[in-house]
């Protein structure tokens, strides 16, 4: 036993005396040059180039980490056992991440490349104003040599992209409004917002398919379409008209397409807006991605102005004016020209706002506007490039029927007896009712499924003959009066037909009717 420690302490000195041997002929820069000659012939001789991407840049975050971290986890979670599981603030979803020292494959474009997260520990930190966190995180991108020049600038865009995607639908939605006017807080935000909530989607909207999917189609073709709007030299921006009697669901509407796409909502009351200074530092504080909203723009603002206007001798370079619903009623006050040079937009301020050089300050923006009267809007504010689609919603049909019906009594389509189902589309089909009028039939009756389907039976049938009945009254009405204009001559009595003869009369006439 001596003899054997007495061996181990003789190898030992041998091994200090050569490393110190070693540390004299070789000093460490020595060493280091070889180490490194010796990794690029490996290099040389290796069909592989690796990328390192790190957490932090010197002081600042990297931004390519974070996109690759978030761009790995929609494929780590069905191809790798052990994950990490995070959830950022202000987001809807977790997201999965690699573990430690984890390694993925991941295809692009035919060509296999393969990520490596490596976390290793950070030295002894000097002074700096910025501590440093104590693990140094990365990930290490392994691509063959002869696929680099060929995939790796796409392939980091592609990334960034896909990353930008999958940040916008995790984040929570947003609804502003500016409810001070053109006025900024003390952050110099002029909105103010609160979180977006809202249910709608396409899926659930009460409109027919073949047209959902047409507008579907369209909102996908203009989010995909920055190169086509930079090669076809225009703003990357899209105008929705939606108009239709009230309750056709032109709210649900926008609330579908921002769930759709994934964008914030910017609803504009023009009520508040007073100058077209204003209206243009409202338009440049919207981010991209976003939709901008002017509700009832038939009843926010008077556009009968323009109109108005012609039969006035004013110099053709003279503003039009457009005054809110507020300075309509301050017209008539003793005040009236004050609120009008206060509280007064120009025809032209709205029309640049939507197709003029301040529209393009941002990118991917689409403009909404909603009426119940297209007719009373001015014909500058419907033409393509401010208003690209115009969106007819209707009163109810049978296929928005069906999808009422699956919404809120989860009945298909074979659900329900063939007989029931012709009455749906026959009285439907007359009685003009609209799909918030249909939905509340349904909500009120929705524990009993057969009542809530004979009820609507019943009020459709009703709503049918109200309306055939009322056709009716009119077409004696006009019937009457054409005859009245084209009649002239006195009655048997030597005199004209009074107002009282002519009424009696067609009342006479609808009640036979009734």
């Amino acid at each position: 036993m001596k003899e054997y420690w007495t061996s181990l302490a003789s190898i030992l000195g041998v091994l200090a005396f050569c490393q110190t041997l070693l540390q004299t002929i070789f000093p460490p820069e020595l060493r280091f040059a070889t180490l490194k000659l010796f990794n690029r012939i490996a290099n040389f001789f290796s069909s592989y180039c690796y990328f390192d991407i790190t957490e932090i840049d010197g002081v600042n975050t990297n931004e390519l980490y974070n996109a690759v971290q978030l761009y790995l986890s929609t494929s780590v979670s069905i191809s790798t056992r052990r994950l990490s599981l995070t959830r950022a603030l202000n987001s809807s979803a977790i997201t999965f991440g690699l573990s430690n020292n984890d390694c993925i494959t991941d295809t692009f474009n035919s060509v296999s490349v393969q990520w490596e997260h490596v976390i290793t520990q950070r030295q002894a930190q000097t002074f700096s104003w910025r501590p440093l966190p104590e693990e140094k995180r990365g990930f290490t991108l392994r691509i063959r040599k002869k696929d680099k020049s060929l995939i790796l600038d796409l392939y980091l865009d592609f990334i960034m992209d896909k990353a930008n995607e999958i940040r916008r639908k995790n984040q929570e939605r947003l609804l502003y409004t500016n409810s001070r006017g053109g006025s900024i807080d003390s952050r110099g935000h002029p909105w103010e917002s609160v979180p977006f909530k809202h249910p709608s989607t396409f899926e659930t909207l009460a409109m027919d398919p073949a047209r959902k999917n047409l507008i579907m189609k369209d909102l996908v073709d203009f989010a995909q379409g920055q190169r086509f709007y930079q090669k076809t030299g225009r703003a990357w921006k899209r105008g929705y008209l939606l108009y239709g009697p009230p309750g056709t669901g032109k709210s649900s509407m926008i609330a579908a397409m921002a769930n759709f796409l994934g964008y914030d909502i910017y609803d504009l009351e023009l009520t508040e807006v007073h100058t077209n200074s204003e209206l243009r530092k409202l338009l440049m504080k919207t981010s991209s991605k976003s939709i901008i909203v002017i509700e009832d723009i038939d009843c926010s603002i008077n556009l009968t102005n323009r109109n108005k206007s012609k039969n006035i001798s004013t110099s053709y370079y003279e503003p039009e004016t457009i005054q809110t619903a507020e300075d309509n009623i301050g017209n008539n006050s003793n005040n009236s020209s004050n609120n009008n040079k206060n509280n007064s937009i120009t025809l032209s301020g709205l029309l640049n706002f939507t197709d003029g050089l301040w529209s393009c300050c941002g990118s991917e923006r689409i403009f909404v506007f909603t009426t119940n009267h297209i007719e009373k809007l001015d014909p500058a504010l419907l033409r393509s490039g401010r208003m690209d689609m115009h969106i007819f919603m209707s009163y109810c049909t049978f296929p928005a029927l069906k999808i009422l019906l699956k919404n809120y009594l989860g009945y298909g389509d074979e659900d329900l007896p063939e007989r029931i189902m012709e009455k749906l589309e026959e009285y439907l089909a007359k009685a003009e009712m609209t799909p918030a009028d249909v939905s509340e039939m349904l909500i009120k009756n929705r524990r009993d499924k057969e009542n809530a389907v004979n009820e609507l039976v019943k009020a459709l049938k009703r709503k049918a003959d109200e309306k055939i009945c009322c056709k009716k009254e009119n077409a004696v009405v006009e019937e009457e009066e054409k005859r009245t204009l084209e009649s002239e001559s006195p009655n048997k009595h030597g005199r004209r037909r009074s107002l009282f003869d002519y009424e009696q009369d067609v009342q006479h006439k609808i009640d036979k009717l009734k």
